[in-house]
């Protein structure tokens, strides 16, 4: 198979979940998707990647990740796909440490957390991770994907993870502002790489699923 000289990544965030719904962090916590109520976006996700063809998939492990994707593959042309599916915790949501679980409200007035807030996440969640751990791996994880791409002549591939994994692919590839990186549930960027030169490099990326005035 010839080597790909561009890449379609999409990467979505999973469904919605009852900490989604309460404000709370996730993070790590393994949370599952909140039914019915998550299914209307799922719903939407899936007819929009239904006839996408991925080359290979790619998911965090967390349940509420394992949940979207079997969701989304339901129906669509690439669920008889002959390679599985790689979960791969390298694209779980940032460690928030000390505050899973919590809400903006319980934490607006501890000042550590307002450091945090103000810092962009440069500085790390007590017992957490910063911004730059959640880039570390996963920058390694892309790393890998290009590669394969670039052997195997992968033209488009899908990863499920979360909002925060997507705001920093946002902000390290294409320069977005740490605010303006942020997708809704079941909702996501489908990033474009073209191989030259000097290897891969982003060009654009778009919304998944495209906004209405576009498909329209």
């Amino acid at each position: 198979m010839a080597a790909a000289d561009r890449l379609e990544l999409v990467v979505v965030r999973h469904g919605l979940t009852s900490w989604n719904q309460e404000r709370r962090y996730q993070g790590q916590r393994d949370i599952p998707l909140l039914l019915p109520e998550a299914l209307p976006d799922l719903d939407r996700l899936r007819e929009a990647l239904a006839e996408s063809g991925f080359d290979a998939v790619h998911a965090s492990d967390l349940t509420r990740c394992r949940q979207t994707l079997a969701h989304i593959r339901e129906g669509s042309t690439w669920a008889s796909h002959p390679e599985a599916p790689r979960f791969d915790r390298r694209l779980r949501e940032l460690d928030f440490g000390d505050y899973e679980g919590c809400t903006w409200e319980a934490l607006k007035d501890d000042p550590d957390y307002r450091a945090w807030v103000d810092s962009r996440g440069m500085r790390a969640t007590p017992g957490g991770e910063s911004a730059d751990d959640l880039w570390a791996r996963l920058s390694d994880w892309l790393d890998e994907v290009l590669a394969e791409a670039r052997a195997h002549g992968h033209r488009r591939v899908l990863a499920v993870s979360h909002g925060g994994a997507i705001r920093e692919l946002s902000r390290r590839l294409e320069g977005a502002d740490f605010w303006a990186g942020v997708v809704g549930q079941a909702q996501g960027r489908r990033f474009v790489f073209t191989h030259g030169e000097e290897g891969w490099q982003c060009g654009c990326s778009s919304a998944v699923p495209a906004p209405a005035s576009v498909t329209s």
